[in-house]
C-alpha cells in the first residue's frame, strides 16, 4: 500500500469522523511473532493516534498465518467496524509458502467477498526475514500502520 509514489500513512483525520467510536479487531498469528508483534504495535499505535478509543481495539492470536482467515471470521460476528488480520510468512525450502500465502489471501477475500465487515490483509509474504523486518517498522515503514489507514477508510465506506 505505500510506495515512493504514495503515503497512506498520512491521513486527513476530518475526513473520517467519529474515529472514537469505531471498534476494531486486530487477529494476529503468534508465528513469526517477532514480526507480527511489531505490526501489531504499528496497526494500534495509528489507530490510537488517529483518535480511536483504545478499549475499541480488540486483540485476538491465532496460531499462525493459516488460522487468520478463521479468527478473522470469528471476529467479524463482535459487531467491529473492521477486522485487521496480521501475519507473516517468510519463504522456506518448501512449497509450504506458496499453499500458506494462497490459503491466507484467498480466505480473507472470501471473507471479504461473503462478509458484512472489512477485513483488511496485512500478512507480509517475503522471501527473507530482513525483509519482513523491513516492512514491520524498518526502513520501509510498518506495514500494521498502513492497515489501520485502510480499516478507517474501510468502516467509513460500511
Amino acid at each position: 500500500m505505500n510506495s515512493k509514489e504514495q503515503d497512506i500513512t498520512k491521513v486527513d483525520i476530518k475526513n473520517y469522523p467519529n474515529l472514537v467510536n469505531l471498534k476494531i479487531g486486530l487477529v494476529v498469528s503468534e508465528w513469526n511473532i517477532d514480526i507480527t508483534t511489531n505490526l501489531l504495535k504499528g496497526a494500534k499505535d495509528k489507530l490510537i493516534e488517529l483518535g480511536v478509543n483504545k478499549k475499541n481495539i480488540i486483540i485476538s492470536w491465532v496460531p499462525g498465518s493459516f488460522e487468520l482467515a478463521y479468527g478473522s471470521k470469528e471476529l467479524s460476528k463482535k459487531n467491529l467496524d473492521a477486522v485487521i488480520a496480521i501475519g507473516c510468512v517468510i519463504k522456506g525450502e518448501t512449497d509450504h509458502y506458496d499453499f500458506i500465502c494462497n490459503s491466507v489471501s484467498n480466505g480473507l477475500m472470501q471473507l471479504n467477498i461473503s462478509g458484512s465487515t472489512p477485513i483488511i490483509f496485512c500478512v507480509l509474504t517475503d522471501h527473507k526475514k530482513s525483509q519482513s523486518i523491513a516492512r514491520s517498522g524498518g526502513e520501509h515503514g510498518n506495514k500494521g500502520a498502513e492497515a489501520a489507514i485502510a480499516a478507517i477508510k474501510m468502516a467509513s465506506i460500511k
